[in-house]
């Protein structure tokens, strides 16, 4: 079994063989194009227990794990919701 969403970001926060900077994080945003965003990195400013927190221009913003769909590195997809699931499927 792979890992969860926020176990996977932990890593890549923590680990000093990762870069942060180059994660992306793509979530779903109800009312953005095609109902999705997506983050760098360095935008998030907080990996806590049920949702991480990022920072925009204007406010920073509480994004749950349940609204994750796809983490990349370096442009790289290393997890990815499948459709129905609860965020344990992976690339």
């Amino acid at each position: 079994m792979g890992r969860k969403s926020r176990e996977l970001l932990l890593r890549f926060y923590h680990d000093r063989e990762f870069s942060f900077d180059e994660v992306t994080v793509c979530y779903v945003d109800r009312g953005a194009l095609d109902d999705t965003s997506c983050v760098s990195g360095r935008q998030i400013k907080t990996l806590g227990p049920g949702f991480m927190e990022i920072e925009s221009e204007v406010r920073t913003n509480s994004i749950p794990y349940h609204r994750l769909i796809r983490i990349l590195y370096r442009g790289i997809p290393v997890w990815e919701r499948q459709e129905g699931t609860t965020g344990q499927n992976r690339v």
